[in-house]
């Protein structure tokens, strides 16, 4: 696929962007032996919230849980940075995001102990973050600007 200059920048920037952001929450999240997903389990609303729940109040899948949100998380944001296996870092990232959906969906019947900064109604960040991801897996560019261009050449 070519792209204008324009283009290009736009997208590399976008991916960058998602990288890092995704690197840097896993990151906190790994750094902090403390970090756990309890509390944002437990706060979950609509109609997975028992899933949810049933997660936080199950040591063994909590530990599974908090192991996956933060590595997760630091190695999709790793892979976006560097434009490395960019398709399955995205995909995996479109997954923990509709997982995070899912679990506090932005819907005006349900109140959470968390604020949430702004006010959203059916779309929220995560959902734009999740399209987002869609956009940088659909239009690839790691082959013009990233390691897939170094690793393809050798």
């Amino acid at each position: 696929m070519e792209y204008t200059k324009g283009k290009l920048f736009w997208l590399v920037l976008l991916r960058m962007a998602i990288g890092w952001h995704f690197f840097y929450e896993g990151m906190v999240k790994v750094l902090n032996p403390a970090w756990t997903a309890k509390a944002y389990l437990m706060d979950s609303g609509g109609f997975m919230k028992p899933f949810f729940e049933w997660i936080a109040f199950n040591p063994s899948l909590l530990a599974v849980s908090d192991f996956v949100n933060a590595w997760g998380l630091a190695l999709i944001g790793f892979f976006l940075l560097l434009g490395w296996l960019v398709r399955p870092a995205a995909l995996g990232g479109m997954v923990l995001l509709g997982l995070y959906y899912l679990s506090h969906p932005p819907f005006p019947s349900i109140e959470y102990l968390f604020p949430v900064d702004g006010t959203y109604f059916v779309i929220d960040k995560t959902l734009v973050e999740l399209v987002a991801l869609g956009v940088v897996m659909s239009f690839p560019t790691a082959h013009i600007f990233g390691l897939d261009r170094l690793l393809k050449k050798s």
